[in-house]
C-alpha cells in the first residue's frame, strides 16, 4: 500500500513546509560534521537527545552530542580531509514526529595513491571510501522548529541492523501481514 498524503491545501503545504525544514536539517549534518561545528549540533538535537554510531559509541544529550564534533579525534580526522558524503534522505512524516533514512559514506583522501591528473580540474591523490552506513533520524517538531530526538547509524558490512534501518523506509510499501 502507497504511503498517504494530507487532503487539504493547508495540510498539504504544512507537510511540503516539514519536508523542505528535515531536508535542510538531514543536508546540514555533513558540513557540520566535516567542519567540526559543534554549535550546530548542540542546537539541531534535543536536549535528551541520543547519538547511537554502533560500535558502543553512544552520546546522550545535546551538549554531549556537540561535544564530540570539536573533539580532538574528530579534529584530526577532519584536518586530514574527512568529508561526510550524504545521499537524498527518505521522510516519513507522523504528525509532530517524522522518521529520516539516508545513508552516509565517509570519504578521505587516499593515503597511498599516486596523484592523478584531471583536465581542468587540476591533480589529487584521490579518495577513497572508508565506510558507508544506513541512517535512521527520529525527529521531533519543537517550537523552535524539527529537532533530532535520536540517531542510530550501522555501517552497511553485510549485517543485518543496516538493513533493518533500510527496511524501515519501505514499511508503508509492504504488502498486508
Amino acid at each position: 500500500m502507497a504511503a498517504q498524503f494530507p487532503s487539504t491545501i493547508e495540510s498539504r503545504l504544512r507537510a511540503i513546509e516539514d519536508r523542505l525544514e528535515i531536508y535542510n536539517l538531514i543536508a546540514s549534518h555533513p558540513p557540520a560534521a566535516d567542519t567540526g561545528a559543534d554549535y550546530y549540533t548542540r542546537a539541531v538535537y534535543l536536549e535528551d537527545g541520543e547519538i547511537d554510531l554502533g560500535g558502543g559509541k553512544t552520546r546522550t544529550g545535546n551538549e554531549a552530542i556537540g561535544a564530540s564534533q570539536s573533539s580532538a579525534g574528530h579534529m584530526a580526522a577532519v584536518n586530514g580531509g574527512l568529508a561526510h558524503f550524504a545521499g537524498l534522505p527518505r521522510i516519513d512524516l507522523h504528525g509532530d514526529e517524522a522518521i529520516v533514512t539516508s545513508y552516509l559514506q565517509i570519504l578521505t583522501p587516499h593515503p597511498t595513491a599516486e596523484p592523478h591528473e584531471v583536465p581542468h580540474h587540476g591533480s589529487s591523490k584521490g579518495y577513497r571510501i572508508h565506510r558507508v552506513g544506513a541512517n535512521r533520524w527520529e525527529l521531533k517538531r519543537t517550537a523552535g522548529g524539527w529537532k533530532i530526538k535520536r540517531r542510530t547509524l550501522r555501517s552497511l558490512d553485510g549485517s543485518e541492523p543496516a538493513r533493518e534501518i533500510l527496511r524501515g523506509a519501505l514499511k508503508a510499501f509492504a504488502p498486508p501481514a
